[in-house]
């Protein structure tokens, strides 16, 4: 960049820094300014920020994917209903139960019990299991990743025992939303259920992919616009990788550069907020992981799954399920996160803005 380009960039990220919003011409430049010193830029302010909130803490959230049906066609996804090559599984209610247990004992205090839109998980089903982990486990938190639900059901799980809810928005921009999923999905109705579920008392987490298929630079700028209205607690954005049994199997791929400086920005738009390194992150580059804790992003979901189901929750091509991502293996992760200079800390991890 020209010193004035250099200038203009520094005096945008300080207002995003002071304010906490811009308006939608800012946020254009802001995200057309990334290059490799930019990027070095956000995530200094953005690492500043996030450890005057959480000092070096890396929360860890114990990953539980319950099942790989899904009623769902959504164009990126691999265990979209369509995809007859899919492995499909559903975990018991006591399995999932077990598969709590065992983080537990490893020292997780939050669950994530995430799957596809299964019909076979009703509100009664779903509540025994959360009555059952809250009896057995009281000092944790749980958190929902399960999809569009109508509010009456939001509020049986709240009631249940839920404390959090993950439902990525996918993209703020109408038209781009119709692009990734079929006809029968909607993109008001996702928005919706978002606003139920903050209306509920949830924490509660939305999200996008990078470089997902039809993403404009107007596209970044309307989830941006979206999260500072919006404010959620959690934010998880990861790259787009493409599935081989979807259709955009031969579409490019979402970049490990752009993901850390939208990470970077988040957490200076956001700086209390819950921002996951993701398993896509770490897919995609051997260290994305570190370099997205590197950028901001404060917590790490290991998985809980049992063993033999890790490798048929295919999302993704490639998606790491064994090795480090493993939770036998958090002693390993524990390492790797020391040297960059970061702890994993063992407790809920609860969002200063749900205080």
């Amino acid at each position: 960049m020209s010193k004035l380009e250099t200038r203009e960039f520094e005096e945008l990220l300080r207002k995003l820094d002071r304010e906490h919003r811009l308006d939608a011409g800012e946020w254009k430049c802001l995200l057309e300014a990334e290059g490799k010193e930019t990027r070095s830029q956000a995530a200094e302010m953005a690492k500043k920020r996030s450890a005057e909130q959480f000092g070096n803490r890396i929360y860890i959230r114990g990953l539980v994917e319950i099942s790989s049906y899904c009623k769902n066609n959504c164009l990126y996804c691999g265990i979209r209903r369509d995809n007859g090559q899919a492995s499909r599984y559903r975990l018991t209610e006591e399995e999932i139960l077990s598969c709590a247990g065992e983080g537990y004992r490893l020292g997780f205090r939050t669950f994530v019990l995430q799957g596809g839109e299964d019909g076979y998980y009703t509100d009664e089903r779903l509540c025994g299991v959360l009555e059952e982990l809250k009896r057995r486990f009281p000092d944790c938190a749980v958190t929902l990743s399960l999809g569009e639900r109508v509010r009456e059901s939001y509020e049986r799980l709240f009631a249940a025992g839920a404390d959090r809810y993950l439902l990525r928005h996918e993209t703020a921009d109408k038209t781009h939303y119709g692009q990734l999923h079929p006809p029968e999905m909607s993109w008001n109705n996702r928005m919706r259920c978002l606003e139920d579920l903050k209306e509920i008392g949830y924490q509660v987490g939305c999200g996008f992919m990078v470089g997902s298929p039809g993403q404009t630079a107007e596209c970044l700028v309307k989830d941006m616009m979206f999260l500072q209205e919006f404010r959620p607690h959690m934010v998880g954005i990861g790259p787009f990788v493409p599935h081989h049994d979807t259709p955009f199997a031969k579409e490019p791929g979402g970049t490990v550069n752009q993901t850390l400086y939208l990470l970077s920005l988040i957490r200076i738009l956001l700086p209390q907020v819950l921002l996951p390194a993701t398993t896509a992150l770490g897919t995609i580059d051997p260290m994305g992981r570190e370099k997205g804790i590197l950028a901001g992003a404060n917590v790490l979901m290991p998985n809980l799954s049992p063993a033999d189901v890790r490798g048929k929750y295919e999302l993704y091509d490639n998606k790491l399920c064994t090795g480090d991502e493993a939770a036998e293996s958090l002693r390993i992760l524990r390492e790797r996160i020391g040297q960059i200079g970061y702890d994993l800390t063992v407790d809920r991890g609860d969002s200063p803005m749900a205080e």
